[in-house]
């Protein structure tokens, strides 16, 4: 076996220029391959931290049936103690409470129908990015009068025709009786997301005055979440689901609030998947070339090689490593590329920022994720793959007599 092994690297190596290129030629097919993974994973985190972190969380505590009919008066049982207890759990590192309820916001020239939002100033940054996306004025919790501020887009204060610092009023329905109430609030700062979902519907104000706006003092919709690892929302066996799915509550995670953006994830590994079926297709007919070439150039050694007794499948085994040393080499080129290239794009970044995917913006720059697997699993298809192409090659040298091959040589 070492003998042939020698004489396979020899083969290989004796037209340097043609298996050069074969081997570049396969070599981007996995640079590609692992760009492409690692591009699609880089996504896949941009998107689950674009989606959690923008308001949802990656995780949230709510009545059951609440998240469907959005009914004011289907709030958490016994939610300070529920409280209390999520912010003592180990996997917990965040969580803040929230009153959501449907209203109006009226301004001397329109009205708007919007998402009313209380929170807890202090509670809700490490949260969401409304803090973070204010572009005039000031976050809530920052000034006098906040317990009537209210933070709108910047959109939604387009269409009503307001600006910083202008009174508004808000008309929900108050829970239990569902009589209309109204509180007039001070534009107290403008956000922009870059979601038209919160920059035109949604508006923020305190919880306490939510509370005693809504009647519901000591009282929230939602719990919303942030793990100690961002894996754990998609994790539907971590215990800490089964323990709060009790009492008339439900806890879930983002993948079961956003079942759009999970099932995009899910078809996007497939998409890995059938890129690397279309390069190995493209690369094979390189690898099948590339190996009768040197074959038809060899044709008297092999009827040379037959003549003296060399068996067929000795031949056969030849051609297979010849195809191997040719794989040993593309998946050095390939790796050594794939990791140049991709290492750039890791450490600049390629701006998707404002691209909206399955329902979620692309907020901050999208970094691929290279994984060790990559540089081990992609290879071994390769080596795989190439060998397993080259038995075409190995079977039609093994097939040829010794007075054909030479008649062929001739």
């Amino acid at each position: 076996m070492w003998l042939y092994m020698k004489l396979a690297w020899r083969n290989v190596l004796r037209n340097k220029r043609r298996t050069l290129i074969a081997g570049i030629a396969v070599g981007i097919g996995l640079a590609s391959l692992i760009f492409v993974d690692a591009l699609v994973l880089g996504m896949n985190d941009n998107l689950v931290r674009s989606a959690t972190s923008s308001f949802m969380g990656e995780g949230q505590i709510a009545r059951a049936g609440f998240r469907r009919s959005l009914d004011i008066d289907l709030t958490i049982n016994g939610f300070p103690a529920v409280l209390d207890s999520v912010r003592t759990e180990p996997v917990v590192r965040y969580a803040a409470p929230r009153i959501l309820a449907m209203a109006t916001m009226t301004s001397p020239s329109d009205v708007e129908a919007v998402s009313l939002v209380g929170i807890d100033p202090s509670a809700e940054p490490p949260l969401s990015l409304v803090d973070e996306a204010i572009v005039q004025g000031a976050y809530l919790g920052t000034g006098d009068g906040d317990a009537n501020g209210v933070l709108i887009g910047k959109k939604l204060a387009g269409l009503l025709s307001i600006e910083l610092g202008d009174r508004v009023v808000l008309t929900a329905a108050r829970a239990g009786t569902g009589e209309l109430v109204q509180d007039l609030f001070r534009v107290s700062g403008l956000f922009e997301t870059g979601t038209d979902e919160m920059d035109k519907g949604m508006v923020f104000i305190p919880l306490s005055t939510a509370g005693e706006m809504l009647g519901l003092t000591g009282r929230a919709h939602e719990i919303a979440i942030r793990f100690v690892d961002s894996d754990m929302g998609a994790d539907a066996g971590l215990p800490f689901w089964k323990k709060y799915n009790r009492d008339g509550n439900e806890a879930v995670g983002w993948t079961e609030l956003m079942p759009e953006l999970a099932q995009a994830i899910r078809m996007s590994r497939w998409s890995t998947a059938i890129i690397g079926v279309v390069l190995f297709g493209v690369v094979a007919l390189g690898i099948v070339n590339t190996l009768f070439m040197s074959l038809y150039e060899r044709m008297f050694e092999f009827g040379v090689l037959r003549a003296v007794g060399t068996r067929p499948f000795a031949v056969g085994r030849l051609i297979v490593l010849e195809a191997g040393a040719l794989a040993a080499i593309s998946i050095v080129l390939g790796a050594a590329l794939g990791l140049a290239v991709t290492g750039i794009f890791v450490y600049r970044g390629i701006d998707y920022s404002g691209i909206e995917y399955a329902g979620v913006v692309f907020r901050d720059l999208l970094y691929p994720r290279l994984e060790p697997y990559q540089f081990v699993v992609f290879p071994l298809c390769v080596f795989l793959f190439t060998v397993l192409v080259g038995l075409y090659p190995a079977w039609y040298a093994a097939r040829i007599g010794p007075a054909q091959a030479m008649r062929k040589s001739m």
